[in-house]
């Protein structure tokens, strides 16, 4: 098995509950975050996912303590197992390699659409949608008075405060800072800073992703971006951004000394991931946004 830190390791032998309640449903802040799989098939073996790598080798997932299982390339996955995953709610995203792009998300059977009608209800009304973008804002601006501000203003103040945290961490961490720069389809082509923002920064689209998904929001309905595939996992994204993609990036790219390392930087991700107990708060963190 290829984890999100590129090791193999022995999975737990634990069985699956094929049947499974609502009130038992694990819920996503219990879970761990996520594991990515490339170059294997899932399939099931009496009532257990199994994962089986290329070369050969077989592990069994411990799928109901699972948030998310990210399938990359060269990865196949049978109608049964997708059947005890769902029921398990654990989540399936198709991603690029190393989850640097996000392709698709498969809808868990537990949602229902009291959270996705709230979400199209805010969105609706102008005024409160604006009032969510403010809240939003307000986690990165807590001293600042924003009841004036408009939408475009806020974007301003946030695009100033993030490249002024580009500078502030490339000095923080001696590292040379030309600038955010990604052309798509050209990954390599960009510094180690950046390759690692960029990889830092789909990683957590999925995981959101993720999460919205199960608690039955829609990606498609923002508040600040817009014209983009997934707006509401991006507005969301913006909340921790800073502290589990940027300055990421900025320390691994000085501990790397230039060499970007993608099995490194998965495990590093994933510490933070944990350590700021992101998917405990997304469903608050969303609940205080929407004024629910």
């Amino acid at each position: 098995m290829t984890t999100n830190d590129g090791q193999n390791q022995k999975g737990n032998p634990a069985r699956l509950l094929i049947r499974i309640t609502r009130d038992t449903l694990p819920q996503v802040k219990d879970k761990y975050p996520f594991i990515y799989l490339e170059r294997g098939r899932l399939e099931i073996d009496d009532s257990s996912v199994k994962w089986i790598d290329c070369d050969c080798n077989v592990v069994r997932l411990p799928i109901a303590m699972l948030n998310c299982v990210l399938l990359g390339p060269g990865t196949s996955v049978t109608h049964e197992a997708i059947k005890v995953m769902a029921a398990a709610n654990c989540n399936i995203c198709w991603v690029a390699e190393d989850s640097m792009m996000f392709f698709a998300a498969g809808q868990t059977p537990t949602s229902n659409t009291r959270n996705f009608r709230h979400q199209m209800m805010m969105s609706a009304d102008p005024d409160k949608s604006l009032d969510v973008a403010r809240r939003m804002f307000a986690y990165r601006f807590p001293d600042v008075e924003l009841k004036n501000k408009s939408l475009k203003q806020l974007m301003g103040m946030e695009g100033l405060r993030v490249r002024q945290l580009y500078e502030q961490k490339a000095a923080e961490y001696h590292v040379g800072w030309k600038g955010r720069q990604f052309v798509p389809g050209k990954f390599e082509m960009s510094d180690t800073t950046n390759r690692i923002l960029t990889a830092a920064n789909a990683a957590l689209y999925s995981i959101i992703s993720s999460a919205v998904h199960s608690m039955g929001y829609s990606p498609h309905i923002g508040f600040i971006h817009s014209g983009s595939p997934l707006p509401f996992v991006y507005d969301l994204a913006d909340l921790y951004k800073a502290e589990l993609c940027i300055d990421l990036a900025f320390a691994m790219t000085a501990t790397m000394a230039g060499q970007y390392g993608r099995h490194k930087l998965a495990s590093e991700f994933r510490k933070r991931v944990i350590e700021i107990d992101l998917l405990g708060s997304i469903g608050p963190d969303i609940e205080s946004l929407l004024g629910k």
